[in-house]
């Protein structure tokens, strides 16, 4: 996504284009985000209201594991010269990102959830 995320983008970009159908989808679904800025406009919880949402309270700890995926593209991107450059660069390591490593993360889940019950909410070793 080009330039800056704002509430209304992310409902026009994301919310509406994308979570509203695959929620609308699945009867029962609870959506989860965390608390960057353009998810907790105004304009966004209005959006949202209308679905089952996941509360998420400051400076809890981010369980999801994308943000894992995004960890190793960072760690596996070289310099780029241009925003052109480094656009083919990310897609092309999306699309290469080994589905074995995804599959790990997904199926830590739940001892990701139990380390963060027992630390409290606190920092736990994901």
């Amino acid at each position: 996504m080009r330039g800056t995320l704002t509430g209304q983008r992310y409902v026009d970009d994301i919310l509406r284009p994308h979570v509203e159908p695959f929620l609308n989808g699945l009867p029962g679904a609870i959506f989860q985000q965390d608390n960057a800025r353009p998810h907790t406009t105004r304009v966004a919880q209005d959006f949202l209201r209308h679905f089952l949402t996941l509360p998420w309270p400051a400076l809890f700890p981010d369980l999801s594991p994308v943000e894992h995926v995004w960890d190793q593209l960072k760690r596996q991107m070289s310099s780029c010269h241009s925003e052109h450059d480094l656009e083919l660069a990310v897609q092309d390591l999306w699309a290469h990102l080994p589905q074995d490593n995804i599959k790990c993360l997904i199926n830590s889940m739940p001892d990701r959830v139990a380390a963060c019950i027992t630390a409290g909410g606190g920092p736990t070793r994901y």
